[in-house]
């Protein structure tokens, strides 16, 4: 691999033609080495890329990486998934070879999370080092899938942390009603906050709503975005998943409201937020409420566990609940089943009759 000498600055480059992946002959100019040797090793790292050899450096893998998971995925979660890798794994592997990187390696990775802390000096969350292992071990499973890889490593090293805790939060409608009240004099949260809750909508769908997407002739409401805050400006996503893409029927007294809501707008166009709010703003509002009314303090994504437990009680299946929060019934299903307490009791006294019949 040949490197040249700048004759104006003194600095090295390389020059060379690659095969890329159209089977197309290209040429590769990179300027501005201190040393040839670093040259030529960017030259060499660089066509380990292009062929896709497991011998190239983690952080040449990770841009991969990069290239193929980020289109695929929504922006906000792909800058999540990055932050981690910049903050949590690059630095231990980046220089590292990745076919060299060895379970022991892992371990001793693991057991430097285990004594990281966080901002506050408290050693990480059980399900924040689960996620941080998580996203290590997709980087290696990517490279088994589509790169050559013999095994991936942090299968081998076992995981740390756990997963999220399945207990929840809920407020009962009594609860809410009382939380309800202690917000009447925010009325812009006010309005935010009953939709929430009678609707069981998610946070960002709640943000990204315009005037466009209620139909109160017809009493309905349509979810087909998500609103997120990314880098300082204000992004409109898709919702979730393809099954959050709903619309769904409200009830009268929420028609009332948001009708009476909109007229306090001088104007109010069809693309604009309804309700212009940020999600630290929805949160310091709830924090409020629960102090003036003396309710437990939940999440904001707990009330979508409320309306859920609500309609339960009312006795809707997981079919008819998942179809209106925008979830598989299969998933109702598992994360609700302690709120459905009549179902085993009917089951065994089926049984019961079956025996008897």
């Amino acid at each position: 691999m040949a490197a040249f000498k700048d004759k104006k600055n003194g600095t090295w480059y390389v020059q060379f033609r690659y095969t890329d992946w159209t089977g197309e002959r290209q040429q590769k100019l990179k300027r501005g080495f201190s040393t040839k040797r670093e040259a030529q090793e960017w030259e060499r790292e660089f066509l380990r890329t292009k062929r896709a050899d497991p011998d190239m450096s983690f952080e040449s893998f990770v841009k991969l990486y990069e290239q193929d998971i980020k289109p695929k995925i929504r922006l906000n979660t792909w800058l999540t998934k990055e932050s981690v890798i910049e903050s949590k794994i690059l630095p231990y592997f980046k220089k590292r070879k990745l076919s060299e990187i060895t379970p022991r390696d892992i371990l001793t990775w693991q057991n430097q999370m285990l004594k990281q802390k966080d901002k506050t000096g408290q050693p990480y969350s059980p399900t924040y080092l689960k996620s941080i292992n998580n996203q290590l071990s997709a980087i290696f499973n990517h490279a088994v899938r589509f790169y050559g890889l013999h095994e991936n490593p942090v299968r081998r090293a076992g995981v740390i942390g756990e997963k999220e805790s399945d207990e929840m939060l809920f407020w009962t409608k009594e609860e809410f009603l009382l939380f309800i009240d202690a917000m009447m004099d925010k009325p812009m949260l006010y309005y935010a906050f009953e939709i929430l809750y009678w609707c069981g909508i998610r946070e960002g769908e709640l943000l990204a709503l315009t005037p466009a997407d209620f139909n109160f002739k017809e009493k309905t409401l349509r979810i087909s975005k998500s609103y997120q805050r990314i880098k300082g400006e204000d992004v409109i996503t898709p919702p979730k998943t393809k099954k959050s893409i709903r619309t769904i029927t409200i009830p009268d007294f929420l028609c009332d409201e948001i009708q009476d809501y909109f007229k306090q707008f001088y104007s109010l166009p069809e693309d604009a937020r309804v309700f212009p709010l940020s999600k630290h703003q929805l949160t310091r509002g709830m924090e409020y409420g629960c102090k003036q009314s003396g309710v437990k303090k939940i999440r904001i994504h707990d009330l979508r566990h409320s309306h859920v437990s609500l309609l339960i009680n009312m006795g809707y299946s997981a079919v008819a609940i998942g179809n209106r929060v925008g979830h598989e019934s299969v998933d109702i299903t598992f994360r609700y089943a302690h709120m459905f307490p009549t179902v085993q009791k009917e089951m065994a006294t089926k049984l019961n009759e079956e025996r008897s019949a």
